[in-house]
């Protein structure tokens, strides 16, 4: 029983080897712990001259409109993207997850999941009110996944096959699901007139 390794015991584990002890039983060990021997090294050395910067903290971008940022940092870094501001319902959702939850909580990546799927379905409805809906089976590649050699993909050993059979659930699942309550919705104010 003294030769199985056990996680538990009360006998005093061994002492982690010394570097000298590591460097003789394996070839190569600690080639890189003397600085003169890295290649790297001149790049490690802090030398605010050598990067041609000519600030101690940059040049703050200016906020022009409310940012989202989380409760844990007290402000934003100097440089932020502007290309998607937040907006409507779905903005209203993900400024609630900054504003109210830290990062580590469940409820601020919950609500930020929640904010993403209001805009998506606000895309949609955007989408089929210009008249030209989105097309689930072109756009998310379920046809070119059956064109291009799909047996071929199975045997390849990808790691999204054991999933396959479910996707075109998922795809067309909430596509048929609205069509039907839309029917049913229809169907009702038919009836009463």
């Amino acid at each position: 029983m003294t030769d199985v390794n056990r996680p538990y015991v009360a006998d005093k584990p061994p002492l982690v080897p010394t570097s000298e002890e590591l460097r003789a039983r394996i070839p190569g060990w600690g080639a890189d712990l003397d600085p003169k021997d890295r290649p790297s090294y001149p790049r490690e050395r802090f030398d605010p001259e050598a990067t041609g910067a000519h600030w101690e903290f940059p040049d703050r971008q200016e906020e022009t409109y409310p940012r989202e940022r989380s409760i844990e940092h007290g402000m934003l870094p100097p440089v932020f993207g502007t290309v998607a501001p937040l907006h409507g319902l779905s903005g209203l959702i993900r400024r609630t997850a900054y504003a109210r939850f830290g990062e580590a909580r469940l409820a601020h990546w919950l609500l930020l999941i929640a904010g993403d799927r209001v805009e998506a379905a606000g895309a949609h409805l955007r989408a089929a009110i210009s008249l030209r809906p989105d097309d689930p089976v072109t756009e998310t590649g379920v046809r070119t996944e059956s064109a291009r050699a799909e047996w071929a993909a199975l045997r390849s050993g990808r790691a999204d096959t054991s999933h396959r059979w479910i996707d075109p659930l998922l795809v067309t699942g909430p596509w048929v699901i609205t069509g039907w309550i839309g029917w049913r919705i229809l169907r009702s104010v038919l009836r009463r007139r």
